[in-house]
């Protein structure tokens, strides 16, 4: 029965990504409505902690972008990228790094993409080089954030099996570790493919005039480049919120700062809707730009994934729980590191890290898998780089007007995956060994 229910899992996962968006989450319903009524399964636990957490940090995220502070964010990074051309390998992949370490959210890369081929392109550069790996930090970012989704369901997860596992534990880890992925990837990424003047596939598409007309970015000329007076407070408010975060994570016990008997992920949940009620207070801003902002769009579809999918995962581990830990008991026990190569596994199909780790925590937990382990691994999470749907990899190829990053002839082989296998495994490696050595 175990393999008959995870082919209904494995069934609704492919259908979700023929769907996109929401859907993950709308038939991970259908699939806990399938176990209940038809297999008699009873429906595990939705993550509401984790969820809680998003909603939390979107309404605030959301709130910033309603100010224009993450266009300024975004303006910032621009400024650093056209002051320093030559660097951009380099800069282009930190700076999408950072923007999501800042507001917990991958989605925030796609402004700069322009930027990026921009650059790249008026110094010579071939474009696939910053821009893929570009995408593929903007994502290794969300491990490494104190208000991303991953570092909620690790807290959340850790409380939920009595186990006493901070914030600071988990950046203390992350950040080094995806930031070392990230560089290595970068470097890899200094040599790809051909220069554009030697690179022959290029040379013959601008024998094409049109294609060639079409090379120079002029987003900065036609685009409203404007931004608001609320957008320095607004920003200034949120990073000051990030500030206050990560202070509480820090010193929240030693100090008395959490009242008795509330966590830090509860805390992270007030912390953040005061951060976007402060935001309104004091800007004036909108509330109607807040939830038509992309932000708040992208991080709701992320919770109803999450709700659908999450829920239908626990409730197939949940049943079978006994008969998986006696399956892999030994082989955990031996080399508990393999579990990254589950979590590699498991992310391929699910396009969400968050997903991912309400998934496979509660199950690392259950076997036994000791905390520094799975926290040292914790950047094997994300490898929905693998099949090159996603919609920021699709992005940089839209942005990409020189053609050079690409999905090739037979899928697998675009512009994605060797960056992206070099970034996580150099990260996952990494937090590993850092992990096991600090814990």
């Amino acid at each position: 029965m175990f393999y008959l229910h995870m082919l209904l899992l494995l069934s609704v996962i492919f259908v979700g990504i023929r769907h996109g968006g929401i859907a993950f989450g709308l038939l991970g319903g259908l699939g806990v409505s399938i176990l209940a009524f038809v297999f008699g399964i009873a429906p595990g636990t939705p993550p509401i902690s984790v969820m809680l957490i998003i909603l939390a940090v979107v309404a605030a995220s959301a709130t910033l972008e309603a100010t224009g502070g993450l266009k300024l964010l975004v303006r910032y990074a621009e400024k650093l990228l056209r002051k320093h051309p030559n660097q951009i390998v380099f800069l282009g992949p930190l700076c999408t790094y950072s923007l999501t370490v800042l507001v917990g959210t991958g989605h925030s890369v796609y402004p700069l993409l322009p930027v990026i081929y921009d650059v790249a392109y008026k110094k010579g550069i071939r474009p696939e080089r910053p821009m893929a790996m570009a995408t593929i930090a903007s994502q290794m970012g969300i491990t490494a954030s104190p208000i991303a989704a991953a570092a909620a369901v690790v807290m959340a997860t850790a409380a939920d099996n009595n186990l006493d596992i901070g914030l600071i534990n988990v950046l203390l880890v992350t950040i080094p570790a995806t930031l070392i992925g990230v560089l290595a990837g970068c470097f890899w990424s200094l040599r790809r493919g051909c220069d554009l003047d030697k690179d022959p596939a290029f040379l013959a598409r601008c024998e094409d005039p049109e294609f060639k007309s079409q090379l120079i970015d002029e987003q900065d000329q036609a685009g409203d480049n404007s931004i608001q007076p609320m957008a320095k407070k607004g920003l200034g408010i949120f990073l000051a919120g990030i500030a206050t975060v990560i202070m509480v994570a820090l010193f929240g016990n030693s100090l008395g700062l959490l009242p008795e008997g509330v966590n830090m992920s509860v805390a992270i949940q007030f912390l953040m809707l005061s951060v976007g009620a402060v935001i309104i207070l004091t800007t004036k801003v909108d509330p109607k730009k807040i939830v038509n902002s992309n932000v708040f769009i992208a991080g709701m579809t992320a919770v109803i994934i999450i709700f659908g999918i999450a829920w239908m995962s626990d409730t197939i581990i949940g049943h079978h729980k006994v008969y998986l830990i006696s399956l892999v008991s030994d082989l955990v026990a031996e080399l508990p590191w393999t579990f990254a190569i589950a979590m590699f596994l498991v992310s391929i199909f699910l396009k969400s890290q968050a997903a991912v780790l309400v998934i496979m925590l509660p199950l690392g937990f259950s076997m036994g898998i000791p905390a520094e382990v799975l926290i040292g691994v914790l950047p094997a999470c994300y490898a929905y780089f693998f099949f090159p749907f996603y919609p920021s990899d699709l992005a940089a190829i839209t942005f990409d007007r020189s053609g050079t990053t690409q999905i090739g002839k037979y899928v697998l082989n675009h512009s994605f995956l060797l960056p992206g296998f070099i970034g996580v495994t150099t990260a996952t490696i990494t937090g590993y060994l850092i992990s096991i050595t600090i814990n």
